[in-house]
């Protein structure tokens, strides 16, 4: 019998003992893979088994960093419905004229260039913890706090994308890897980000109104 009949019937259990692959290291693969340009279905494809918070931190992050004009609304329409889905219980999914959009694949690995080293140190920093906040019951609950913050995100309100952003990913992040203090954490920027981003909304909306009445 050879060596490597003898290793056959323990090698699965062995890849079960592997620690699975970080996050920003399966981003990266996805920017290193074939095509001009990567759809938001391609994006849903690459992680599925990876649950809510990968897909979340997936369209979330970008609009942290410096980024193209109208991402924001390119992104937001995904994790609207990735966020309500959560809240109802149901497997992630994206209507085809969401899915078919896509960027250039340069630009998605700029951004993975760009954020990978942040996603690195947090998960370095993350642990399981608080496991009652990452049960199916509390996601739900944190599914309505993320949908939320996707319909913040996607108000046209200038540099309002950015804290809304940052929340979705503390919590994203505290979903993918059961960690109930980041989840908390998340929880506590997202009343932060609502506040801040709500009442430049209203004093915008406010403004419009203003000149509005005073040019007729």
């Amino acid at each position: 019998m050879s060596r490597l009949d003898l290793l056959t019937p323990v090698l699965p259990e062995l890849l079960d003992d592997l620690p699975p692959k970080p996050f920003s290291a399966i981003l990266q693969d996805i920017a290193a893979g074939p095509g001009e340009r990567i759809s938001l279905g391609d994006l849903l494809e690459a992680m599925q088994g990876r649950a809510f918070g990968a897909l979340l931190i997936v369209f979330a992050f970008p609009n942290i960093l410096p980024s193209p004009p109208g991402l924001a609304g390119i992104l937001g329409l995904p994790l609207i419905f990735l966020s309500a889905q959560m809240m109802l219980g149901r497997p992630p999914w994206l209507p085809q004229i969401i899915a078919r959009r896509s960027m250039a694949r340069s630009a998605f690995a700029t951004l993975v260039e760009r954020g990978a080293p942040w996603l690195a140190r947090a998960e370095r920093l993350l642990r399981e913890r608080m496991l009652g906040l990452s049960s199916a019951a509390a996601q739900r609950l944190i599914g309505l706090v993320c949908l939320l913050l996707s319909l913040t995100l996607v108000l046209p309100v200038p540099f309002g994308n950015m804290l809304p952003s940052i929340a979705l990913c503390l919590i994203a992040l505290g979903v993918l890897e059961r960690d109930g203090l980041w989840i908390v954490g998340g929880i506590t920027s997202a009343f932060v980000a609502v506040v801040i981003v709500g009442g430049m909304g209203y004093a915008l909306a406010q403004s419009a109104l203003f000149v509005m009445r005073s040019a007729f």
